[in-house]
């Protein structure tokens, strides 16, 4: 089974996550910041990731680092329970529709992290979270993840909506990627040989 335990623990929080890549979307995300947790059930749940985050940190200055560095913890544990890659798809992509919104995301599980970011979210906040933080997320993720990853806002006039499509789209992507080809189930999918 392709699972990983990351804890991370700094000045400003202390994080631990554990994954399943082999899951079936279970989750139990706990982050002390609501609108957080229900995009991180979604990216757990789309993408088949079991998956439980305990997150702790300076909430009363603001959310900023709490999130990045769940980011950076589930990109770490990602790329542990991933292993050397053998088998996988490598590829994913989603075009996700959520009401109005509609959002694509394409990776690569390449370990050449890069982020390319066409997302802008039209309000300041979503409830009490800083709408910012979705790409400071995605940006500390694909980084410790080692992930190409691109995610494009086609369509969309809530912020709610379109942040959600990013999630579900990075998730569908994810799942995508992450599956074992039964065509290659023996060979890592680069013709260099590593990723």
């Amino acid at each position: 089974m392709r699972k990983a335990t990351i804890s991370r623990k700094t000045a400003e929080t202390s994080i631990e996550v554990t994954i399943n890549l082999d899951g079936s979307g279970v989750f139990d995300n706990q982050t002390g910041i609501g609108f957080f947790d229900h995009m991180l059930d979604q990216l757990a749940r789309h993408a088949l990731i079991d998956m439980k985050i305990r997150a702790t940190g300076d909430l009363h200055i603001d959310d900023h680092h709490t999130v990045e560095d769940t980011g950076i913890a589930l990109g770490k544990a990602l790329a542990e329970a991933v292993g050397d890659k053998k088998g996988i798809r490598r590829y994913g992509s989603c075009l996700l529709p959520m009401d109005e919104a509609l959002v694509r995301a394409a990776l690569d599980l390449s370990g050449r992290p890069f982020l390319v970011w066409n997302l802008d979210l039209p309000t300041a906040k979503i409830g009490a979270f800083d709408t910012e933080l979705v790409r400071e997320f995605f940006t500390a993720f694909a980084m410790n993840g080692g992930i190409t990853l691109h995610v494009e806002k086609l369509a969309g006039a809530n912020s709610h909506h379109i942040a959600e499509a990013a999630f579900k789209a990075v998730a569908r992507s994810l799942r995508d990627a992450l599956e074992t080809d039964p065509r290659k189930a023996d060979a890592i999918p680069s013709t260099k040989g590593i990723l």
